[in-house]
């Protein structure tokens, strides 16, 4: 395994063992739930928008370290962000992980952890729970996501 591979192991095991804006959010004005049934992940995201601007997000549930650390990258990734914003970078971590051709890891900062999963896809839906998730409580869609 190279530095880089390495490296990138040693974060998606820190941010699974440590997750950041991990539990309840008081006062959240958006909210969604999502389930990966293949693995059992399920966890619910939890926002406060100011207008369309991502104030706070917070994920609690349980999961995977794939799935888990997705989520809390995933949260400090979107915070201060606009809805757009939020989509735009969905769609491009969503192409990288699914090892679209000409999708390019460039700019997504910290969640080019996830650029490898494209080898493994049965993991890739374990990268994206959170990620639809969060997209179901920005357009407050409430029936619950699923992976499947």
């Amino acid at each position: 395994m190279s530095e880089v591979e390495d490296l990138y192991q040693e974060m998606i095991l820190e941010h699974a063992k440590r997750p950041r804006n991990f539990g309840p959010l008081d006062g959240h004005s958006h909210h969604a739930v999502g389930r990966n049934a293949l693995c059992g992940d399920h966890l619910k995201v939890y926002l406060i928008l100011d207008g369309d601007l991502v104030k706070d997000i917070h994920f609690e549930g349980d999961g995977c370290a794939v799935s888990k650390s997705s989520a809390s990258l995933m949260t400090e990734a979107l915070l201060g962000k606009t809805v757009a914003e939020a989509d735009a970078l969905f769609a491009k971590f969503h192409a990288v992980v699914t090892g679209q051709p000409d999708a390019s890891a460039d700019g997504l900062g910290k969640l080019a952890v996830f650029s490898g999963m494209s080898k493994f896809p049965v993991r890739v839906k374990c990268a994206t729970l959170s990620w639809r998730t969060v997209q179901a409580a920005l357009h407050q869609k409430s029936d619950p996501v699923s992976t499947e």
